[in-house]
């Protein structure tokens, strides 16, 4: 449990927020997994919701946030204890057109600047080509797949 909390990021297809939490307590939440939050914790909480585009959003409640942003919020949230590894399991389902290409957009864009691993699983190929590499399962066999790449 100790290296899920901190060594691996996980941002669910449904965004698997806590309904009765704002934006900010969304990440200050794992902080209290780890132990005390302090103010560096609340601070650095605050920046990254900023840099995701969040900084008016911190004391929203679901409800009132649209599907990008409860996603957003996602990847805050997985990103928040600064893990070497982000899961991402199908990220964009429940989101437009639009809004998945902006979500997957912001986890590579994520991941490349923080020098982050990032495995996605996603059915919705539309995704691909944020992806460096891509593998296909069909019939039970894992396979290289081409795609050609928009970075």
């Amino acid at each position: 449990s100790d290296i899920r909390l901190h060594e691996v990021g996980f941002i669910m297809q449904a965004s698997n927020l806590v309904p009765y939490l704002n934006v900010l307590d969304q990440l200050l939440v794992v902080k209290r997994m780890s132990g005390k939050v302090t103010a560096a914790d609340k601070a650095s909480a605050v920046k990254l919701l900023e840099e995701l585009g969040l900084g008016t959003k911190l004391k929203s409640y679901l409800e009132e946030l649209s599907g990008g942003e409860k996603q957003r919020t996602a990847i805050a949230r997985a990103l928040i204890n600064d893990p070497n590894v982000i899961l991402a399991d199908e990220p964009t389902a429940s989101l437009d057109t639009k809004r998945a290409h902006e979500v997957v957009s912001l986890i590579a864009h994520e991941v490349r600047t923080r020098h982050k691993a990032a495995v996605m699983v996603t059915h919705d190929e539309r995704l691909l080509a944020y992806c460096d590499k891509v593998y296909r399962m069909e019939d039970g066999k894992l396979s290289l797949a081409k795609v050609e790449s928009i970075h």
